[in-house]
């Protein structure tokens, strides 16, 4: 038996997580992470600095992450740049990437996707790898003070490249597998390389999903007056994440204009969808700008600024104002993350060890920017 088919032998024991279930937390418990509070730290490379909501992710059962990744370093230093090509193996295979200020070029399975603010990506367990982003040459305090916002424009696109992550569980409990190092990657032909491999973790129909923000689906849709106080008319925006996270997670950007501007692009022929806005078991609040107004079951207020986050239990908290000029992002997490379990220490490890031998099949793409969907060796 050959060392490749030893590997292959193991697979079976692999492919879903047999660790502890994940229990979201059902209670009434109301966690707030403050920017001023915040720490950015480079925990997984130093081009990137990452600010975590810790105390949402730690009353919650440590069962999902958010977190802010700013790029701190230009792209031409040796130490940062390009990422290798890897892949995220998050129990039901889930990552979503919301870019707030800046641009990017991201590699997912062999197709090119250049993105700036508002821009979405959810994918599950896909080969990637990120390319390219800007970055403003501001030192590291005011790179971090620039304004973010989910909507394009010049300005925000010239600020260093930043966005807004989540993962259920966290990074380091997950595999996270390098297909390709960067020093071996041949530019003419590695990325064009769509992959795929047996270790998917993700629910029936889950896959990758991309919506930009000035696409028809990603208009903002006046919300029923009297919904959420505010001066300025409410909006909201679905992300469209809840089909292909497979049913995992909910996702919304609810919004205001500034005063006297039309800022998001809009859309009038219907209402904003708001039974969207009652779901989840644990909900994540985080303000991108502006301000937003909760009150607790007890009935007791409390304001969020920008930068700062809110986890909190079904029936715990209530969204009951926003500013002028705000942008809260909305995530609700739903009952069916509580049949995934996690990945033991040990799977883990050995996923990891795979490395590129994880790959089970390649086919090269004719163009970067064309072709099939994303993931479409997993189909």
């Amino acid at each position: 038996m050959t060392a490749h088919a030893a590997v292959h032998s193991n697979w079976a024991s692999l492919v879903h997580p047999s660790g502890d279930p994940i229990r979201l937390n059902h209670t009434d418990f109301v966690a707030i992470d403050r920017d001023g509070d915040a720490t950015y730290d480079p925990i997984y490379r130093p081009q990137a600095l990452y600010n975590r909501v810790t105390n949402g992710f730690h009353a919650n059962n440590e069962a999902f992450l958010l977190q802010e990744v700013a790029t701190n370093l230009p792209v031409y230093r040796p130490d940062a740049g390009p990422t290798d090509f890897h892949l995220h193996l998050p129990p039901g295979g889930f990552q979503l990437v919301l870019v707030t200020s800046g641009l990017f070029t991201f590699d997912y399975d062999g197709l090119m996707h250049y993105v700036g603010p508002g821009a979405v990506i959810l994918q599950s367990a896909i080969v990637h790898r990120q390319s390219s982003y800007s970055w403003s040459g501001l030192a590291t305090d005011a790179n971090l003070k620039t304004p973010q916002t989910v909507v394009p424009d010049p300005l925000s696109m010239g600020y260093s490249g930043k966005f807004i992550e989540a993962f259920i569980t966290e990074p380091t409990t997950f595999p996270n597998p390098t297909v390709v190092h960067s020093e071996e990657i041949e530019e003419a032909e590695t990325p064009r390389l769509a992959w795929s491999h047996p270790f998917h973790d993700r629910p029936q129909d889950a896959g990758f999903w991309f919506q930009d923000p000035l696409a028809l689906d990603a208009l903002y849709r006046p919300l029923p007056a009297g919904r959420v106080k505010s001066v300025m008319p409410v909006h909201v925006r679905d992300l469209g994440i809840e089909a292909p996270s497979g049913h995992l997670v909910t996702g919304h950007i609810i919004a205001t204009d500034p005063r006297g501007q039309s800022l998001l692009p809009k859309s009038a022929l219907s209402a904003g969808d708001d039974t969207g806005l009652e779901k989840g078991e644990v909900v994540v609040y985080r303000v991108i700008r502006g301000t937003a107004e909760l009150k607790d079951a007890a009935g007791k207020g409390f304001e969020l600024t920008t930068g700062d986050s809110v986890t909190f239990g079904r029936n715990a908290a209530t969204l009951v104002g926003l500013g002028e000029n705000t942008q809260l992002l909305r995530l609700g997490l739903l009952k069916d993350m509580d049949n995934l379990r996690r990945w033991t220490t040990a799977q883990r490890d050995e996923i990891d060890g795979l490395a590129g031998r994880i790959i089970t099949r390649t086919a090269a793409r004719s163009q970067r920017t064309q072709g099939e969907p994303v993931g479409y060796l997993y189909e």
